[in-house]
Formats: structure tokens, C-alpha cells, sequence
């Protein structure tokens, strides 16, 4: 089991940039593939980011292709994204995921496939 906790959310201007740690207080990430996602009023949750549980695979959403980075330190038991070029309409309130799979290579963009869940930081970006 893994106890998660978001931390680094806050507001920032369009343009600006913000990184998110999602840390485990209990448990070890290394065991765990990781997400992130995302979900704003009124609109259903998204997936934003993962990392394989071994790190060699990252895939990103249509949306942050390019602009956001997922990446992860087994030693610090956290994981991270960056967020550059943020844009309004990434304002969101933020969670990262742990997902247990057999494959140290898969990650998944379902958060119902996802074990463990933080409760979440909220990021605010105005215009």
C-alpha cells in the first residue's frame, strides 16, 4: 500500500511555470507506475502525464505534449511534473496515481486502473 501527497500547486500567470511533486509517505514508488491527472469544474477527469514503473516510457496528453514533463526519483520516493508554458485552461485541481502492473514498461492512461490516488493540488493560472 502507498500513501500519496501532492505538493507545488499555486497560482501562476499564463506563461508561467509550476512543478508538482507527488511524494509517497508510505510504501515505495519504485514499485509503481505512475500518473498524473486533472480535472476542472464541471468536467470530467483527464489524464495529463505518466512514467513506466521503470522510467524508460513517459507518454503525455495532446494537451501538454510538449509544454509539461513527468519524471520520477525512486530515491526521493517522488515523483514530478513540470509544468511550462501554462495556459488558462490548465487550471485544474491536480492528482497523481500509482498503478501496480505486471509489466515494468506499462503505463496507462485509465485512472480507474490506478491503485492509489493523493488527494490532489489545486493549480490556478490567470490570463
Amino acid at each position: 500500500q502507498v500513501q500519496l501527497q501532492e505538493s507545488g500547486g499555486g497560482l501562476v500567470q499564463a506563461g508561467g511555470s509550476l512543478r508538482l511533486s507527488c511524494a509517497a509517505s508510505t510504501g515505495s514508488l519504485s514499485n509503481y507506475a505512475m500518473g498524473w491527472f486533472r480535472q476542472a469544474p464541471g468536467k470530467e477527469r483527464e489524464f495529463v502525464a505518466g512514467i513506466s514503473r521503470n522510467g524508460d516510457n513517459t507518454d503525455y496528453s495532446a494537451f501538454v505534449k510538449g509544454r509539461f514533463t513527468i519524471s520520477r526519483d525512486n530515491a526521493k520516493n517522488t515523483v514530478y511534473l513540470q509544468m511550462n508554458s501554462l495556459k488558462p485552461e490548465d487550471m485544474a485541481e491536480y492528482y497523481c496515481a500509482a498503478g501496480k502492473w505486471t509489466s515494468p514498461y506499462i503505463i496507462s492512461i485509465i485512472g480507474s486502473a490506478y491503485d492509489y490516488w493523493g488527494q490532489g493540488t489545486q493549480v490556478t493560472v490567470s490570463s
